[in-house]
């Protein structure tokens, strides 16, 4: 067993330029014990970099999210991340989810599907009318989710250029102050007050509809939650997926031979965004820190009872004890139990919705471009929690 008393490195390891996984979580997997690491605030952390430990920290109740609050939390931003579903244990954090899990699940977001689709060939056909080169990012991969989680949510479409400000300042690390995140959150709990008003003013068939009134007739959930809530779905609901479609193009540019094998057999999508969501390392670096309740081993490493635990997704789905060639790009593979939506209880809750907009975006672009290409640089995210291109001249 190890101890605390290692000299941490520092962390995050990826870079911020290009989708690279560094060669630290290589090494990292390959030796004993966990590794200790300091992030730019914050205490010292452990850090899991295998996929079985991971999958032990992200399952295991002793793990806490809601503890956070009592410590100076492992972050890459100076201000703190305190509220809201994603710093909540059960049965908290039950109570929230259960509000909002019946609008994801796989039934419900396959009504979507045809929407969808019928919203990216739209997209597609505006492209095409004004010619390339496009920006795939502002043009495309944006748009889709941005517009079927302000559908849900019942949000204006004259409103989203701005919440789309907010967005950025949400996932922004080292670029804003403490007080300047803060008032960032404060200007959107605002306006998501504005809009929670103007629903319960005007019902509509949405899904911020259902949650006032799991507030306001069932008392199910406190004023403040509910505009948390709905600031957590907008933000969380379009930013990781738009940021994943211009990934998975990159990448499939990257992997000609398997981009070809895709456009051979489109039936393939589906397989094909699994695995792209196990290949491609959307962090910078690990997210949220869980809090050790009681004294437990992982990986050969005894982490004490109040001891914070970073788990690097990227580097356990690309485990060789658990996948086959890790390293590799294949579309077809199967059996494909990745992490990219998490595990446990705070798996991902619009993993089917995500699913269904990386699919139907994949699938539109593929089939209407066979010649896509990049036609310029891509201007990379930096100072982000999520690593992408923020744009990406692409032509056909």
């Amino acid at each position: 067993m190890t101890t605390a008393d290692i000299e941490p490195l520092t962390y995050p390891f990826n870079e911020s330029i290009g989708l690279g996984l560094s060669e630290t979580y290589e090494k990292a997997r390959a030796s004993d014990g966990l590794l200790r690491v300091r992030m730019a605030y914050g205490e010292p952390a452990w850090l899991v970099t295998r996929y079985a430990d991971a999958r032990l920290v992200l399952g295991d109740r002793r793990f806490s999210r809601a503890e956070a609050v009592h410590h100076d939390p492992p972050r890459q931003g100076e201000a703190r991340q305190h509220s809201g579903i994603l710093s909540m244990d059960p049965p908290d954090h039950t109570r929230l989810r259960t509000l909002v899990a019946k609008a994801f699940t796989v039934h419900q977001v396959e009504k979507l599907r045809p929407a969808v689709k019928e919203l990216a060939e739209g997209l597609l056909d505006g492209l095409e009318a004004a010619g390339p080169p496009a920006d795939l990012v502002e043009d495309y991969a944006l748009p889709i989710p941005v517009a079927v989680i302000c559908r849900m949510l019942g949000v204006p479409t004259e409103d989203r250029p701005q919440f789309r400000v907010w967005s950025d300042a949400a996932l922004s690390t080292s670029s804003l102050t403490a007080e300047e995140f803060e008032v960032q959150r404060e200007e959107l709990r605002a306006y998501m007050r504005q809009l929670v008003e103007r629903h319960r003013a005007e019902p509509q068939d949405d899904l911020m509809t259902a949650l006032i009134e799991a507030r306001d007739v069932d008392d199910r959930l406190s004023e403040l939650e509910l505009v948390d809530l709905c600031v957590g779905l907008l933000v969380a609901g379009h930013e990781t997926t738009a940021t994943q479609i211009p990934n998975f193009v990159c990448t499939l540019l990257d992997h000609p031979d398997e981009l070809a094998r895709l456009r051979a057999d489109i039936d393939l999508i589906p397989t094909a965004v699994e695995e792209l969501m196990r290949f491609v390392p959307l962090g910078s670096g690990a997210g949220f820190p869980r809090y050790a309740t009681e004294d437990i081993e992982i990986g050969g490493t005894l982490v004490r009872a109040g001891e914070p635990v970073l788990v690097a997704v990227g580097a356990a789905n690309r485990d060789a004890l658990r996948f086959s060639e890790p390293g590799k790009l294949d579309v077809a593979r199967q059996s494909n139990q990745h992490l990219g939506f998490g595990h446990g209880v705070h798996h991902c809750l619009g993993a089917p919705l995500a699913r269904l907009e990386l699919q139907e975006a994949l699938r539109a672009l593929i089939t209407r471009f066979p010649g896509l290409r990049l036609v310029g640089d891509i201007e990379w995210k930096t100072q982000m929690l999520v690593r992408g291109p923020r744009s990406m001249p692409v032509g056909w």
